[in-house]
């Protein structure tokens, strides 16, 4: 018996990654700063990007109700995905396991 709910998956090219991975279902940000994430970066790149963001919030301190903080998530968010210049703040520690 076939299924025919099965979704086929998509590769694209992931800049991130510099290879073929698995694409996104959606856009996971809003406007064309979103389109081109989904279209040039895969699902398992914005899993880490959501893993250092989290980071950045918590040890910045921000608030995602400051204009400011929603600005310097979306500058950080280019820099991890598109140029690899995003860094961890100076005082992070990784959390032992």
């Amino acid at each position: 018996m076939i299924d025919y709910n099965l979704q086929m998956t998509k590769k694209i090219y992931c800049e991130y990654y510099k290879r073929d991975l698995e694409q996104m279902e959606r856009p996971p940000y809003p406007g064309s700063l979103g389109e081109r994430i989904h279209l040039n970066i895969s699902k398992e790149a914005w899993e880490l990007w959501l893993q250092h963001q989290t980071m950045l919030i918590n040890e910045n301190r921000l608030s995602m109700v400051d204009p400011s903080a929603r600005a310097y998530l979306q500058n950080e968010m280019i820099k991890f995905l598109f140029e690899g210049t995003s860094e961890k703040p100076k005082e992070y520690i990784p959390p032992t396991q």
